[in-house]
């Protein structure tokens, strides 16, 4: 079990590969391009946490146009994260980012420009992006990518996750250096982007292969339940009730709650 902060440090043996956080406490995000030295064939990584214990991942999916990666952690790792809330960051919003490459580096942090904008990254993709002005000025910010973009201030309990850092912006009169801008996904793109986090994917994920059903309730009898329960979600979201972090997290919870006791026979 690990009760620690919820942003990462990715390597693969010694290499340091990049950064990431905890989207839920089952999979981390980064950027892709922090797995550039590793192949397709490659997938595991060890993640590392702020206490400087590690846990074994896999990468279960890259999306190239995005430059994002999805990392699973390890079923025989329980991990009990405080996750924090995601929300949308807006124009003029303060951001931070906690994780940094090294102790000696500089804290980013600084304004939101444009908030759940459209950029085309390298990747190829136009995703949905934050453009973030930087107040340090440390000028190769690579190093960071892959972290937490983070709205209020760094001592808040509560923080509130609203992006992934993925590139720096190059100097508008002199392409020879970067600028101090940065984009960052939004946490809404990364959920779409990776199937995980759907509700149609999540009764397949779950249900043990070669598991005996009930003769009465069946498989369909346990998608009708879950999806009652999927429901009242959506609802609590229209209202404002569940950030998108928190409906990934319960619909992950729900689906397996309901195949647990459906499998176990109970419920007639």
């Amino acid at each position: 079990m690990t009760t620690t902060g919820y942003w990462v440090e990715l390597f693969r043996s010694e290499q340091r590969l990049g950064g990431g956080f905890f989207l839920t406490r089952r999979f981390v995000v980064t950027a892709l391009h922090c797995l550039g030295g590793l192949t397709s064939s490659d997938e595991r990584v060890d993640v590392v946490l702020t206490d400087g214990s590690r846990l074994a991942g896999q990468i279960c999916r890259r999306d190239v146009d995005a430059d994002l990666a999805l990392i699973m952690i390890a079923s025989d790792y329980e991990v009990r994260l405080a996750i924090p809330r995601a929300g949308i960051a807006q124009r003029g919003d303060d951001w931070h980012s906690p994780y940094r490459p090294e102790a000696t580096e500089a804290a980013l942090g600084g304004k939101v420009d444009d908030g759940t904008a459209d950029y085309s990254c390298e990747g190829g993709a136009v995703i949905e992006a934050l453009q973030l002005t930087v107040d340090q000025h440390t000028g190769d910010y690579s190093g960071y990518s892959g972290g937490p973009v983070v709205t209020g201030v760094p001592e808040k309990r509560d923080p509130v996750v609203v992006g992934i850092l993925l590139e720096q912006v190059p100097h508008r009169k002199d392409t020879g250096r970067a600028a101090n801008v940065l984009f960052a996904a939004t946490i809404g793109e990364a959920l779409r982007r990776f199937d995980q986090f759907h509700v149609e994917h999540l009764i397949d994920v779950l249900h043990p292969e070669g598991a005996e059903k009930s003769e009465e309730l069946t498989e369909t009898a346990a998608v009708a339940e879950a999806e009652s329960w999927f429901e009242r979600i959506r609802e609590w979201t229209q209202r404002g009730y569940l950030d998108p972090s928190q409906v990934a997290e319960l619909n992950f919870t729900i689906a397996k709650t309901v195949l647990e006791r459906q499998l176990r026979g109970e419920g007639k």
